[in-house]
């Protein structure tokens, strides 16, 4: 897959973007009411990040800066965003290679920690953030006193160059 840093509002991620909240009605009945905005993913607030197969765009998310402004975060803190895979690609490896790639890159960035929030009805997502070791943390966001709200957290680590 190559992956291409495109912004929130490019095309290809726009296409992604509303297949993910197809996705969310088939699942919770509704789309995420979170707010996003393509300034949120403009580096050095964020990066949005579309993965291409044969050309075609088949994998999207991002991260962006989520500080201690909210009660919740952290300083250092980027919050992962609309990480998806389209169903005719999925069970590749995809979705791990891209949320390496963006841990990679908000380490590059400065981010002390990369927190999200998923849910109840997503559990292969679940198991993938589980096993790149990502663990419970506060529930924090719009949805966070809804049941079927999971939040997620992992320190990034850097290794220092010798």
């Amino acid at each position: 897959m190559e992956l291409r840093t495109t912004g929130y509002d490019h095309p290809d991620a726009a296409f992604l973007t509303a297949e993910v909240q197809q996705e969310y009605i088939r699942r919770y009945g509704d789309v995420d009411q979170t707010e996003m905005r393509a300034e949120h993913f403009v580096a050095p607030q964020g990066i949005f990040v579309v993965g291409y197969l044969d050309g075609a765009p088949v994998a999207c998310g991002g991260w962006r800066v989520k500080d201690g402004s909210n009660a919740f975060l952290r300083d250092g803190d980027a919050e992962l965003k609309r990480m998806f895979v389209v169903e005719k690609a999925r069970g590749r490896g995809l979705a791990r290679l891209l949320l390496r790639h963006l841990e990679a890159a908000a380490i590059a960035a400065g981010r002390r920690r990369l927190v999200l929030e998923t849910g109840t009805e997503q559990p292969e997502a679940v198991a993938l953030y589980e096993s790149e070791g990502y663990s419970p943390i506060t529930k924090f966001g719009i949805y966070r006193d809804s049941p079927e709200c999971i939040c997620l957290g992992k320190e990034l680590v850097t290794v220092p160059v010798a």
